[in-house]
């Protein structure tokens, strides 16, 4: 297992995608702070336990979604994301996230997406 302290942003983007892709809340929620925040247009998500219901919001609204990752734009300790996806009831277009890394976790996320139901 990695080193969480050691983690570049990368690796710990590419452990999160992997987990994101397989909806693995347990995985996804393990790349966060304790004291981790997800704010998106419904509010701020605090804590762990935040992150796991921000995730799971995210997987009712697209349950078995195909990813499609734009513009990755790494920075220091930032990640600047773009994205679309694509699941067995909805598509979301126009994703976009910016992420904060911290001691080999991810200490803050901001995500915005609009969904479009599929026909």
């Amino acid at each position: 297992m990695e080193n969480k302290v050691t983690r570049t942003p990368q690796e710990i983007f590419r452990t999160h995608g992997m987990a994101l892709a397989a909806e693995d809340l347990d995985g996804i929620v393990a790349n966060f702070a304790e004291d981790a925040v997800v704010i998106s247009p419904d509010g701020v998500k605090r804590g762990r336990e935040g992150v796991r219901e921000a995730f799971a919001q995210l997987f009712a609204d697209l349950p078995h979604a195909k990813w499609e990752l734009g513009v990755r734009v790494f920075e220091g300790d930032l990640l600047f994301l773009e994205w679309a996806a694509d699941s067995d009831t909805n598509r979301a277009d126009h994703g976009v996230d910016t992420f904060v890394f911290r001691d080999g976790l991810i200490q803050a996320q901001t995500v915005r997406y609009a969904l479009t139901p599929n026909a």
